[in-house]
């Protein structure tokens, strides 16, 4: 359904720092610097990319918004959510674990990036 997703950072550096980690807790290889100092995360499946806001003003998070990023397991959410700890990120909303809701049984972990951009690792339960 996406092509890519992109969200602001004012240091690209700290946040590339932050995504490397978590990202490769889910097995996403580094991310790397463009010539316009944006960084992006290649997949087969699509990119997500992380540049300062074009219009000069602060980077801002979306009140309401959340990225989430696919984990193959329980384990790898709680790697990943370990990873972000570890990196500068801040954990929200409930502790990561199951979840039920209408689409069935969910693994999730959440935290906040950096910038504080809203992210979560989802893991689909059988």
């Amino acid at each position: 359904m996406f092509s890519h997703i992109m969200l602001g950072a004012d240091d690209i550096e700290k946040s590339k720092a932050f995504y490397d980690a978590v990202l490769g807790a889910l097995g996403c290889p580094p991310g790397f610097i463009d010539d316009k100092g944006r960084c992006f995360y290649r997949t087969k499946t699509g990119i997500f990319a992380l540049s300062k806001p074009i219009d000069g003003e602060p980077a801002s998070h979306g009140n309401g918004s959340t990225i989430g990023f696919s984990a193959d397991s329980p384990e790898a959410a709680d790697a990943w959510h370990a990873a972000g700890i570890a990196n500068g990120g801040i954990t929200c909303e409930d502790p990561p674990g199951v979840r039920a809701g209408a689409l069935g049984k969910l693994y999730l972990a959440y935290l906040r990036d950096p910038s504080g951009n809203k992210i979560c690792a989802l893991h689909r339960m059988p």
